[in-house]
């Protein structure tokens, strides 16, 4: 009877207290880790968007975040976010099996590829082997950040695979530097 009356009296204040508590903190939107990971990342990193079943990989340096978001939303974003950067260009790889999966085994897959094609037209797109893809990134993962962005896609092998690359000084530069090093005997 007095636990009663006591839970009775403290009820009001605990409905009071809920109402003026702060909100759970909230994970940070995939967008807003984008914007933040970019200015740290540079040559070798790897930014990929990834279809609802690409695995969740234990490499130290990869970070997998879900987006709750379209593919072509996301790839659209990060581009934007490369693009608008100083330092950094996007190397692009797509799965080698994407043109052979058919409309019956996959309906949508032919609007995604003219998508995608459409939406990385400017830039060359290597063709890999998925799971040589995955070992890719599993093995970068060891040394350099590798950020997944996974969205709602359920069509295999649409990933995209972006290697940052430096947007100030290309292979041609580097080898020339090179060449004068070592004709200086360095």
């Amino acid at each position: 009877m007095l636990i009663k009356k006591i839970l009775s009296a403290l009820l009001p204040f605990t409905f009071a207290v809920s109402c003026f508590a702060a909100p759970p903190a909230q994970s940070p939107a995939w967008k807003a880790k984008l914007n933040a990971a970019m200015p740290l990342m540079g040559h070798r990193n790897w930014v990929l968007v990834v279809d609802s079943a690409y695995p969740l990989q234990t490499s130290p340096g990869v970070e997998t975040i879900e987006t709750n978001a379209s593919q072509l939303e996301v790839v659209h974003a990060v581009l934007d976010t490369i693009h608008a950067s100083i330092h950094v260009r996007p190397i692009i790889f797509m799965d080698a099996e994407l043109p052979f999966i058919t409309e019956q085994e996959s309906p949508g897959v032919t609007a995604y590829r003219n998508s995608i094609a459409k939406l990385l037209s400017p830039l060359p797109v290597v063709q890999k082997l998925h799971e040589q893809l995955i070992a890719d990134i599993g093995e970068a993962g060891k040394t350099f950040h590798v950020l997944v962005l996974k969205t709602n896609m359920a069509i295999p092998y649409t990933s995209v695979f972006i290697r940052l690359d430096c947007k100030y000084w290309g292979a041609e530069q580097e080898q020339d530097l090179r060449d004068r090093m070592k004709v200086a005997g360095k």
